[in-house]
């Protein structure tokens, strides 16, 4: 416990340092986003094998139907296996056919039940101790 009895830990450990700090916080309800860099993706042009020869290229481009690599989409799946409403970071592909991770699993759902909610802008945030799904900030 800190000075003002709050649980220990690092994000309200922030909140209780510093000057500025009222002597009453109300933290109830309260959940902090963890933050996860992902990256934007790579320069390399050419994949390479161990022994430094040429297997595969990279694509021209970034984005297909509208969508890269790392947006939140809403995916509305009407039927078969994974029939339901999900919301998650999307792994894109030329084809059409995007890649989610649906109960722990990868599943390729076809763009045109895709709406995108979130651009990607190079990190993952999600609530903890599995309070929803993931969030990314608008771009």
């Amino acid at each position: 416990m800190c000075l003002r009895g709050i649980p220990k830990s690092h994000w309200s450990d922030a909140a209780c340092v510093g000057a500025s700090t009222p002597d009453v916080l109300r933290l109830r309800g309260i959940r902090p986003l963890l933050i996860k860099a992902m990256g934007w993706g790579t320069r390399q042009m050419c994949r390479t094998n161990a022994y430094g020869f040429p297997t595969s290229h990279r694509a021209r481009q970034k984005r297909y139907f509208g969508m890269q690599t790392g947006d939140i989409v809403q995916a509305v799946v009407p039927t078969g296996k994974y029939a339901g409403t999900w919301i998650n970071r999307v792994v894109v592909k030329a084809r059409g056919w995007f890649d989610l991770v649906i109960y722990g699993k990868k599943a390729s759902i076809h763009q045109k039940h895709c709406t995108r909610l979130w651009a990607a802008d190079g990190y993952t945030y999600t609530l903890p101790a599995g309070a929803g799904t993931a969030m990314s900030s608008p771009r």
